[in-house]
């Protein structure tokens, strides 16, 4: 996958667990929590995801890695590359 194709991935599935947001202007920079309205089941959600959909196990200590759409596409790159 590329670059974009991982964000897309990762706005798709923040779309199907919170479809009342509105992620189309959504900053790269800045922190998912602060531009959309998710708690921490909804961030569990995400992990769960992405491990049901792609494979991606995320450990509960790199959490933090997954804090904006940018730094979620940099952590999910080396594991989705190649798909």
């Amino acid at each position: 996958m590329t670059r974009e194709a991982i964000g897309q991935a990762v706005i798709d599935i923040i779309r199907d667990i919170v479809p009342d947001e509105d992620c189309a202007g959504l900053d790269p920079e800045k922190n998912l929590r602060d531009q959309l309205d998710l708690d921490s089941m909804d961030f569990l959600d995400i992990v769960m995801e992405l491990r049901k959909k792609y494979g991606v196990e995320v450990p509960e200590a790199d959490y933090g890695k997954l804090a904006t759409l940018k730094s979620c596409v940099e952590y999910l790159t080396p594991a989705l590359a190649d798909r």
